[in-house]
């Protein structure tokens, strides 16, 4: 699909999320528009409380809209129950997290296949998948060892490998270079610039760090819940 596709993989009309605080309604986006194309590697990005934590949520599924929709492979994931986005979420939707989130009692390549656990696939078909995620990030010779035993970009590398691993339609960052020193959350960046480019992958990542956000082909930028800038690509 081509960014001028009329069929974009995300298409979100109307957004709105509130947050009860008390007896109090707190709204966090308001009345929002975007659309993200397959293939489409975009940053969000914005200062602290803009909502751009709470967008990524929403579109990956880990939480609800108050009013809205949010279609995703023509799937409006916001009308889904409890039980039907949490089957969606595993079968669509790879995730990277800032602090890696292995288990620490599994090896890399244990930890690579925890996500198709939840598919019924034969161990051997496992193991095989969970090979091929850890060579496309450059671990193959580290799928014995365990997070103790490998530097931060390196746990970090497992954990796009396990974002990879149920081959999703859509990989969700949060701020995935944010523990990292820069010479490593470069090499991050780039392998996730790769997966886009080889493997037709599309990311949406939040960052706080502009240096991040170049690597994306998109910059969203949000302003207390509003989508005030939309550049690049």
């Amino acid at each position: 699909m081509s960014r001028a596709d009329p069929a974009p993989l995300i298409r979100i009309r109307r957004l709105v999320k509130n947050y009860r605080r008390g007896g109090q309604e707190i709204p966090v986006l308001l009345d929002l528009d975007m659309d993200v194309a397959a293939g489409e590697f975009v940053a969000l990005m914005g200062p602290s409380g803009s909502g751009k934590s709470t967008l990524l949520n929403l579109i990956a599924g880990i939480d609800k809209p108050s009013s809205g929709s949010i279609e995703i492979g023509g799937v409006d994931i916001a009308d889904l129950s409890e039980a039907e986005l949490a089957d969606w979420r595993a079968a669509n939707v790879g995730f990277v997290f800032q602090f890696y989130n292995l288990l620490p009692v599994l090896s890399a390549q244990d930890n690579v296949e925890l996500p198709l656990l939840l598919t019924g696939l034969p161990s051997r078909q496992r193991a095989e998948r969970a090979r091929l995620a850890l060579t496309l990030v450059g671990l193959a010779d580290r799928a014995a060892h365990y997070p103790n035993e490998l530097s931060g970009g390196q746990q970090q590398r497992v954990a796009i490998a396990r974002a990879l691993v149920s081959d999703p339609l859509l990989i969700v960052a949060d701020e995935p270079t944010g523990d990292l020193d820069r010479l490593t959350g470069e090499e991050i960046l780039g392998l996730l610039e790769r997966l886009v480019l080889d493997l037709g992958k599309t990311i949406v990542m939040v960052t706080h760090d502009p240096k991040a956000a170049a690597h994306a082909g998109r910059l969203v930028h949000l302003e207390k819940g509003v989508l005030v800038d939309a550049l690049g690509g």
